[in-house]
């Protein structure tokens, strides 16, 4: 009764929210993009005036599981990536090397290794079925467990996955409200990461595996934070081993471990770099260990290469160089135009690590946030789970452009309403111009601020 009477108008909007998230998981097909956009925006604004309105920190961190729960025995909707992450569990429960078979392969034999094969292999489709997998140990590990708790079962398989990741997200909240606390900010942060929309159906609902990769990155984070270089290290590397993304924002720890052990020691700062990098490159190599062999390396190269240069869905700037691409040569350059911005992506991290005073944990959360977004603003793919990076992020300082992307993006799934999955520009134009308005109205209200302070 004393929770109804003092969090009356809290507790509707959970309720509200909590219907919202049953019909978004149990009755909703993707093509449907109306009821896919109504339901998205309204949990939008649902969750904007529950973090508004209530202050109890433990109601709020209810709500966040809660609603999390709710997606446990549905079947995602928005992506059929699962059935790839079943398959490769299943196939190490054989004790097949995931990284050197094709599913198409065994559909061309008529013959399967796994049990439910034939219906994993139609699930996930053409494109994933006739490329190597390029899911890291890390996710392997978590697949093999769903396969290994239930290896009959799909919708078990799904259970099993889905329970690791809201663990995950958990474990953010926990460790993002202690490193909150370490750098003297509000824990009510957590929540533009623990109640967003997005995370909600992106990872729990959808089974993307950013949750648990962001679970060890504000761990290691957190580490950083209290000195504990070493482990942060490790934690670190186990970051990168399961989303690869991670590994781009190792150059960024340079000043900041630098400067962890000695202000004025300069050759003792660098033998701490040399320590800290030579750690995380070891724990990277010793989790591949397992599946290391030459097909395996000449598989999971073409394949990274494959993604990360060859599919084109959401982008920005990639797509207005594509139009010059056309208007000049009357061709797709996007075996030309990617290498190149791949490099601008890698010279911009190098300029972040370089020249910007990265010597607190706050100061590198936000060369990562920088680095992050020039990458996603310089892909040839941005798929909406992606951006979740952002999101957990941008809770440790003051920039909020993340959260309105984190909204917009959902238009991308309107090329799902369209034959053929075709992406309307103007629609992915929409999108980019308001990410890049709040982004430049937040760079000059910083650079305003800075003078002023001057």
């Amino acid at each position: 009764m004393d929770l109804w009477k003092y969090h009356k108008t809290s507790l509707l909007l959970i309720s509200f929210s909590l219907i919202f998230y049953v019909l978004f998981a149990y009755d909703l097909n993707r093509e449907d993009g109306l009821k896919l956009l109504s339901l998205y925006f309204g949990l939008f604004v649902l969750a904007y005036l529950l973090i508004k309105q209530c202050s109890d920190f433990k109601l709020l961190v209810a709500a966040s599981v809660l609603f999390r729960l709710i997606f446990l025995f549905a079947e995602p909707n928005l992506s059929q990536d699962f059935y790839r992450f079943i398959w490769d569990g299943r196939l190490l429960l054989e004790g097949m090397n995931p990284y050197v078979y094709l599913p198409i392969s065994f559909f061309q034999e008529g013959s399967f290794p796994i049990y439910q094969g034939l219906e994993l292999y139609k699930g996930m489709g053409a494109l994933s079925a006739s490329n190597y997998t390029n899911y890291p140990p890390i996710n392997q590990l978590c697949f093999f467990i769903a396969a290994l708790i239930s290896g009959k079962h799909i919708l078990g398989s799904i259970l099993v996955l889905r329970l690791i990741i809201i663990t995950a997200d958990i474990g953010i909240i926990y460790l993002g409200k202690k490193l909150l606390e370490a750098l003297n900010l509000p824990k009510s942060r957590i929540f533009l990461y623990a109640l967003n929309p997005l995370i909600i159906i992106e990872l729990t609902g959808n089974l993307h595996f950013e949750g648990v990769m962001l679970f060890f990155l504000v761990w290691s984070l957190y580490l950083l934070q209290k000195g504990k270089w070493q482990c942060a290290a490790v934690v670190f590397a186990l970051s990168i081993g399961t989303k690869l993304i991670t590994l781009m924002l190792l150059p960024l720890f340079f000043k900041y471990i630098k400067k962890l052990e000695n202000n004025t020691n300069k050759l003792k700062g660098l033998k701490t770099v040399i320590s800290f990098y030579s750690l995380v490159g070891l724990t990277i190599i010793s989790l591949y260990v397992p599946f290391l062999s030459f097909q395996f390396l000449e598989n999971y190269t073409s394949s990274i290469g494959l993604w990360f240069g060859q599919f084109e869905f959401n982008a920005s700037l990639y797509y207005i160089a594509r139009a010059f691409g056309y208007w000049f040569t009357g061709f797709n350059l996007i075996s030309t135009i990617s290498p190149v911005l791949s490099i601008l992506t890698f010279l911009s991290i190098l300029g972040l690590a370089l020249f910007r005073r990265n010597y607190t944990t706050q100061q590198l959360i936000t060369s990562m946030l920088f680095a992050t977004s020039v990458y996603f603003f310089l892909s040839t793919t941005v798929h909406p789970w992606y951006i979740s990076t952002l999101v957990v992020l941008c809770v440790f300082n003051n920039y909020r452009y993340p959260i309105v992307w984190s909204l917009c993006i959902v238009l991308s799934y309107l090329a799902y309403s369209n034959e053929n999955f075709k992406e309307n520009l103007w629609i992915v134009g929409m999108e980019y111009l308001i990410v890049f308005t709040v982004l430049l109205y937040e760079l000059n209200k910083k650079k305003t601020a800075r003078e002023l302070a001057a």
